[in-house]
Order: C-alpha cells, then sequence, then structure tokens
C-alpha cells in the first residue's frame, strides 16, 4: 500500500508491516495505525526510528529501542496487559523528545511502546515502576559516538 508522509515523501508499506495500537498513542487515541521507518543504510547503527501514523500522514514519532540506550531497562508489565506474548515476540520502543535544546534529548521510559511481533498489535502503557518521563540520552549518545570514532 502506499502511504503519503510529510517526513518521508509517499512510501510503500506491505501490509504486514502495520502496527495496531488499538488504543492509540497516549494523547493521540484516533491514530491507531502504525508503521516503522528506519535509515536502511544504517541499520542496527541507528537507533532512532520513526513510528509513523498511517492514519495522519503529518504525523510520525521518533522512538528508539531503549535497552540500546539503558540496558537494564526492564519495566514490570502486567499480565493482563500482555495477555499470552512471548518474550521473543515482545519488542519494545520509547518515545524520543527532541527539545530546542538538544542537550535535553530524552527518552520517555514510563510509558513504553509494547508490541507483539507475531500479529503486530501493541500498546503505549504507563508502567508502574518508579520511570522517568525524560531520561536525558544526549551526553550518553555523543560518548557512543566519540567512542565508535576512536
Amino acid at each position: 500500500m502506499k502511504a503519503k508522509t510529510r517526513m518521508f515523501g509517499e512510501i510503500d508499506i506491505q501490509e504486514d508491516k502495520i502496527i495496531t495500537l488499538e488504543s492509540g498513542m497516549i494523547g493521540f487515541p484516533d491514530m491507531q495505525k502504525f508503521t516503522l521507518i528506519f535509515d536502511e543504510e544504517k541499520g542496527s547503527k541507528s537507533h532512532i526510528m520513526w513510528l509513523q501514523s498511517m492514519d495522519d500522514p503529518q504525523t510520525a514519532f521518533p522512538v528508539i529501542n531503549p535497552v540500546t540506550l539503558k540496558e537494564d531497562y526492564n519495566p514490570s508489565v502486567s499480565e493482563e496487559l500482555l495477555g499470552d506474548m512471548k518474550q521473543e515476540d515482545t519488542f519494545v520502543l520509547t518515545t524520543v523528545r527532541v527539545p530546542k535544546d538538544i542537550q535535553d534529548m530524552s527518552i520517555n521510559l514510563k510509558a513504553p511502546i509494547i508490541i507483539n511481533m507475531s500479529n503486530n498489535r501493541g500498546a503505549q502503557i504507563i508502567v508502574e515502576d518508579d520511570l522517568p518521563v525524560r531520561y536525558k540520552i544526549y551526553d550518553l549518545l555523543k560518548s557512543r559516538k566519540e567512542k565508535a570514532g576512536e
């Protein structure tokens, strides 16, 4: 299927790459269909991806796998929310906040997006763990980039 996007122009999306968040994103309940867009040339070296709304071409959320930045990230999620999801089918993302002052860039560890990769269904949830909404990542990304350049 073809999708028009504000950031990426017109793109081809395979039906099996559509992710359904039945309750939408927090603050955006009417947006339920998404796809993940990432820089294929960088592959796994590019940590930031885009969760592109298929319901609104103007909306794409920058997201990241939080474990790439905080290796011990393992929020408590109730069995009721996960249902019969298996660990190997679970994909977790967090939204990335990029304010005017780039040094305040952060990820939201309190409200991860949990996706069941076996059926491409998921939800953004608020975990009960004492985790920050704004976990700053600028210095971490900068130091990793400097180490990679050595």
